[in-house]
C-alpha cells in the first residue's frame, strides 16, 4: 500500500487565482476546519506555540467535533483503496491544521500505515485579522525575547 501524504495549510497564506480564489493543495480530500473547529489560538497560553506542541494538540483534540473528525479521517485514510493525499486547512495553518495533521499521522502510523507529512505554513507567523471594516490581514511580527 502506498504511503498517504498529509498536508496542513493556512487558507490566508495560499496564493490566489485570477478570480481571487485560493489555490488549494492537490489532494483527494480537503478538510476545511476553520468553521468546524474553534481556533485554539484564542487561548492566550498557546499563542506562541504551533501544532507540533503537545499542548496545542491537546486543545485541538478536545475541541467539540475534533475526535469525530479525526476518527472519520483515520477510517477514510485506512481504506484499502484509500486516498494518497489528504489536506487539512485552517486560517493560518499554524494551530488547528498542523495539530490535527500531526495527530492524524500518529493515529495512522499506529494502525501500520506509512505516512508522509508536509506542513506548508506552520512555520509562518500567526495571521491576525484586522477590524471587519478594513477586511485586510497582517502577519504578527516575531521578536527576539
Amino acid at each position: 500500500m502506498e504511503p498517504v501524504r498529509l498536508i496542513s495549510f493556512g487558507y490566508l497564506h495560499l496564493p490566489t487565482d485570477p478570480d481571487g480564489q485560493p489555490v488549494l493543495p492537490a489532494a483527494d480530500r480537503i478538510e476545511d476546519v476553520r468553521d468546524r473547529l474553534r481556533d485554539p489560538a484564542v487561548a492566550r497560553d498557546i499563542l506562541d506555540l504551533d501544532g507540533f506542541h503537545p499542548r496545542v494538540q491537546a486543545v485541538v483534540l478536545n475541541t467539540p467535533g475534533a475526535r469525530e473528525l479525526l476518527a472519520n479521517l483515520t477510517d477514510y485514510a485506512a481504506l484499502p483503496a484509500g486516498p494518497r493525499r489528504i489536506a487539512i486547512g485552517c486560517a493560518g495553518g499554524r494551530h488547528r491544521a498542523c495539530g490535527l495533521t500531526e495527530i492524524l499521522a500518529h493515529e495512522l502510523r499506529d494502525r501500520g500505515r506509512e505516512v508522509e507529512v508536509e506542513h506548508l505554513h506552520a512555520h509562518l507567523p500567526r495571521v491576525l485579522k484586522a477590524p471587519a471594516s478594513t477586511r485586510t490581514f497582517h502577519l504578527e511580527q516575531e521578536t527576539d525575547r
